[in-house]
């Protein structure tokens, strides 16, 4: 038998590299962490979800203040956002939540944590700042970043990405944002939350492609509220830079020229898997642009080779990573069999309101044909939104022909949370009819939920069949008022 200096050394210490290395070590096994960068946490910590959640509530917290005349309250004259502030704070909380990530826990754990930018020299080896190390199981978790699209210009023109814009000095007076997925939309509420002026160019006819237009539609209404000016359909032309600013030369969906500028211009356009530089090559992984192929044990085409998280390029979430990396674990370490099952996996984009989704959507409905229902519920007639003036917005449920759900969708105020009890639900195999049938907290959000499942039950419930046999057996008497021509 070979021996190997780990039993297993992952590559990137982000969602998925550290979920894998924190639980080989806890069961024993002797595990190695290299990181290229010089902490660890990765992109969600230090570029992603942890600044652009922080950054989200400064901004939503700035715009509460400004709207204290819609809850009753003197309104407030307010000063300029210094950004330097905002950025202060962004540190902060990375720093805080870096603490759970630092080079000390994961020792304590039992893992071995080197930095630098390993090469695979063979199938079990690296060449790593000037050493070789070996190990029997290897995880390529080395995660995605910003792409850069091939635009006439944009090459010679200053931008930036998720990697400058939580650490900016001062806040942009205008910004351009190219791209209108959940990072784009995030940004581009925030700033204009903040006070920049901001325009969104996005190719497609609606923001956040993937989602139901009249779900997307919603969240975009909200943020032409808070002055974002959106182009889309648009196709670019031409960018470049002006000095002290930066030009957008688009044709928009009515086939016009239009020349935009703004003193910054943020590339929101996708991903791309961090793959360069591994030596992939050598050891004949294979490949597409979109990142590492993996079959459902997310394996690659070597068997003792394992690539979880943005690098696959599938489910983009540090959920989903940290989901692939419990995959891993239960291959390479307890040597249990298990494939990965996207089915319920669940996502959010957090503009306000939130947009939150879990399984089928209409759009992936209607393009494989199904045969199937939709049932919606409002927040405006959801007691706590009400009360909390946050009313825009609305859930919708799509059920199979045999009217067993296909997934849910949910625009609204906390849409992120809500959708949790649908993960419990839809994971569980709970029945529609158990959770119209359980006790919720009056009032909550979560009412909405309990509400759904109650309108498609409804029908069933209070059918026409169902009254007869109840004035037949118990000898019922019917409605006691019947409103007048005037009350209809």
């Amino acid at each position: 038998m070979a021996n190997f200096d780990y039993d297993i050394a992952v590559i990137g210490g982000g969602a998925a590299g550290l979920t894998v290395s924190a639980g080989a070590a806890q069961l024993g096994a002797k595990t190695l962490i290299i990181e290229k960068e010089p902490t660890l946490g990765g992109d969600c910590l230090h570029f992603g979800c942890v600044p652009s959640k922080t950054l989200i509530k400064s901004a939503h917290v700035y715009h509460t203040m400004q709207r204290t005349a819609d809850y009753g309250l003197p309104g407030l004259e307010l000063p300029p956002v210094d950004f330097s502030l905002v950025a202060a704070r962004i540190k902060s909380v990375i720093d805080k939540i870096q603490v759970h990530d630092s080079v000390e826990r994961f020792c304590k754990l039992g893992v071995k944590v080197e930095f630098g930018a390993p090469r695979f020299l063979d199938e079990h080896a690296v060449e790593l700042n000037g050493k070789t190390v070996s190990a029997k199981n290897w995880v390529i978790a080395t995660g995605s970043s910003s792409s850069t699209p091939p635009f006439p210009g944009l090459e010679n023109t200053p931008y930036i990405t998720n990697k400058e814009i939580f650490y900016l000095d001062t806040l942009p007076k205008s910004l351009i944002v190219l791209g209108a997925g959940p990072i784009a939309v995030e940004m581009a509420q925030a700033f204009a939350r903040l006070g920049s002026e901001v325009t969104v160019i996005q190719r497609s006819r609606q923001i956040l492609s993937k989602e139901d237009k009249d779900m997307a539609d919603i969240a975009m209404a909200s943020m032409e509220a808070d002055g974002v000016c959106f182009y889309l359909g648009a196709g670019i032309k031409q960018i470049k830079d002006l000095g002290n600013e930066r030009q957008v030369e688009i044709t928009d969906v009515q086939g016009n020229d239009v020349r935009l500028t703004a003193s910054t211009l943020l590339v929101a356009l996708g991903r791309q898997p961090n793959i360069e530089s591994l030596g992939l090559e050598e050891i004949d992984i294979n490949m597409t642009k979109k990142g590492i192929i993996v079959d459902k044990k997310i394996r690659t085409n070597h068997s003792h080779i394992y690539a979880p998280g943005d690098v696959n390029g599938s489910y983009q979430f540090t959920h989903a990573a940290g989901y692939e990396g419990g995959i891993v674990l239960s291959n390479a370490i307890f040597h249990l069999p298990r494939k990965a099952d996207f089915t319920w996996m669940p996502w959010a984009t957090y503009c306000d309101p939130e947009l939150a989704s879990i399984g089928v959507n209409e759009k992936a409905a209607k393009a494989a044909g199904l045969d199937y229902q939709i049932w919606t519920e409002n927040f405006a007639e959801n007691d706590r939104a009400i009360a909390e003036g946050e009313e825009r917005g609305k859930l919708k449920m799509i059920l199979d022909s045999s009217e067993k759900p296909l997934g849910v969708q949910i625009v609204g105020p906390r849409a992120g949370d809500l959708i949790g009890e649908w993960v419990a639900v839809l994971n569980g195999k709970v029945k529609l009819s158990t959770l119209a049938g359980a006790t919720h907290p009056y009032p909550t959000l979560s009412e909405i939920n309990k509400r759904v499942a109650g309108s498609f039950l409804s029908p069933k419930i209070f059918s026409p069949t169902i009254k007869k046999g109840l004035k037949f057996f118990f000898n019922l008497k019917g409605a006691a008022c019947e409103p007048s021509s005037e009350i209809r």
